[in-house]
């Protein structure tokens, strides 16, 4: 059977600097920044006319990666609220293991993030805290005890 690894996962976002700043802030690296169009990208992606900002960022253990997708044409669409719940379908968050919960938590609401409940103690083990940065994007975080 053949290898299998996830690669990244992809977030489209209108504000691509300001995603790119709370990943980083996060801990992650940029890996790098690219423009893509043609002919091959509208067709793998089934769209006509694209031109896009990739920005590919990468977990410091280099096995987790993010890519941030700023579409310039054609624009982008939200379909559901920005903020929507945590049980709303869909993918709803990604979560990233910390060494220290409260020092991240900070740093990220210096850049405007916000709690979406409460720093919580799971068990004996972890703990937890789900924190919404720019665009909606919910990220989780696990401070393993």
């Amino acid at each position: 059977m053949a290898r299998l690894r996830m690669d990244n996962v992809l977030i489209v976002v209108d504000d691509l600097e300001a995603a790119k700043a709370f990943f980083l802030e996060l801990g992650l690296e940029l890996e790098g920044e690219t423009t893509i169009e043609g002919p091959s990208v509208d067709r793998l992606i089934g769209l006509e006319g694209v031109r896009a900002t990739l920005v590919l960022l990468r977990t410091p253990d280099g096995h987790g990666r993010i890519e941030l997708d700023k579409f310039h044409t054609p624009q982008a669409s939200r379909t559901g609220p920005p903020n929507a719940p945590m049980n709303e379908l869909g993918i709803r968050r990604i979560m990233f293991a910390v060494a220290d919960i409260d020092d991240v938590v900070a740093r990220l609401r210096a850049r405007s993030a916000e709690l979406v409940g409460d720093v919580v103690q799971y068990e004996e083990t972890v703990r937890l805290a789900y924190v919404r940065g720019p665009e909606g994007i919910i990220v989780g975080l696990a401070e393993l005890g």
